[in-house]
């Protein structure tokens, strides 16, 4: 069951904003930061934050007194809110808070408070003035000023690397504590978030660029918390797990989620279509080279014992056609993710994709044996995998913009 303290309603008397901000601290096991982060917090706010505030304390299962210190913060303020969430992480504490707010803008922050508070206002004005969906604190973009251990750095850099130039996501830095969001923007991608820990920050950021969320991110000044319970390592090799799996279903069309018209876009681009994701690509790519490893094995044992009988060319030819049918449907099963349709009209194009890998592995080995006569078939099949894999870059492209493009035209 959750336990939850409501606060007082949420509008400053008199005030002229219209947007209303709630800020949500997921804490586990924090007696000892949580009575000095909240009280710095709220004084912050009081004094120097000019638009309406509640502070919800998200307790995430703690089994020491910080539930006792968040609902006696609760109820000397009533901007306070203490909420229990059943369900351990950080990822579900502020979905559960976030899905719940009647705020105009919801944020979180760490309880740690490593970010100085001077970065609130520039976090949350953006939201207000409508120029974007998103804002991200970052530690590694221009002008943040950051302390920190050799070994945090290190993760954390190669991590966002990753994010960026493989993944091809825009963001500097996915997983730094401090995020804030138009509500009615990011309800859509909530739901669709699956992580409940660590990785929820990076899964969210994802989805909101592929479904065309503008992302805005602001410069930190942020010091290490020696304190932190992150496991640093442990929490980046699931990150790592949580990238292939967004990217896979982004590539299978899970991606998509109900999220607000941008006005601008429409206006100026009324026809305008996203272009697919980098994670996208890499996630069919993976699943394309895994099947080509697979494919290429079976040539091999096909090739072998249809060379005694058979001609070079002929062993070639009846290997790369029971291969390339069994070829084609894995990829548009597994890779591309496509059900039924017109397969005759797939795998006619798919039929001219293998004439033309046919006709250049053919001339390669028939130029083997004008420059080496007398060539035997373990030096046939070398020269014949060499050229089959300079064909799969090719026949990646061509099945991802030709085949299964017009394949997915036609579904439509």
């Amino acid at each position: 069951m959750t336990a939850e303290l409501t606060a007082a309603p949420r509008v400053v008397p008199g005030s002229r904003t219209t947007a209303t901000v709630e800020i949500v601290i997921p804490v586990l096991n924090e007696e000892r930061a949580l009575l000095g982060c909240i009280t710095t917090l709220s004084a912050y706010l009081g004094d120097d934050f000019p638009f309406p505030w509640s502070i919800t304390i998200a307790d995430n299962g703690s089994t020491d007194r910080t539930w006792e210190i968040a609902t006696e913060l609760a109820e000397r303020n009533p901007r306070i809110s203490a909420r229990r969430i059943p369900v351990r992480g950080r990822g579900a504490a502020i979905k559960a808070t976030w899905g719940s707010s009647t705020a105009d803008i919801v944020a979180y922050m760490d309880v740690d408070l490593s970010t100085g508070l001077e970065s609130l206002l520039p976090l949350i004005a953006p939201l207000v003035s409508g120029h974007c969906e998103i804002t991200i604190g970052t530690r590694l973009g221009r002008g943040s000023r950051i302390r920190r251990s050799l070994k945090r750095e290190i993760v954390s850099r190669t991590y966002n690397a990753i994010t960026r130039h493989v993944f091809g996501l825009r963001s500097t830095d996915t997983s730094a504590g401090f995020k804030a969001a138009r509500r009615d923007a990011v309800a859509g991608l909530l739901e669709a978030v699956e992580d409940d820990h660590w990785f929820f920050d990076t899964e969210m950021l994802m989805l909101a660029e592929h479904n065309g969320l503008r992302v805005h991110e602001v410069p930190l000044d942020w010091v290490e918390d020696v304190d932190s319970r992150v496991k640093v390592t442990q929490t980046a090799m699931g990150n790592l797990k949580g990238l292939v799996r967004v990217g896979r279903a982004i590539a299978a069309g899970r991606g998509r989620v109900d999220v607000p018209e941008i006005p601008q876009l429409r206006a100026t681009h009324p026809d305008a279509v996203l272009a697919e994701p980098r994670a996208a690509t890499l996630a069919k790519f993976l699943g394309f080279a895994v099947i080509g490893v697979i494919s290429t094995v079976l040539y091999t044992l096909l090739y072998l014992p249809l060379r005694v009988p058979l001609t070079p060319a002929g062993a070639n030819l009846v290997a790369l056609v029971l291969v390339g049918v069994a070829n084609t449907e894995a990829n548009r099963r597994w890779t591309f993710n496509r059900g039924g349709g017109h397969r005759l009209g797939l795998h006619t194009r798919a039929a001219i994709l293998f004439a033309t890998t046919y006709l250049l592995t053919t001339l390669a080995v028939t130029g083997l044996h004008l420059i080496a006569p007398g060539s035997g078939p373990v030096v046939e099949l070398l020269v014949l995998i060499v050229a089959y894999g300079l064909m799969t870059l090719l026949r990646f492209v061509a099945l991802d913009r030709w085949v299964f493009a017009r394949h997915r035209k036609e579904s439509r």
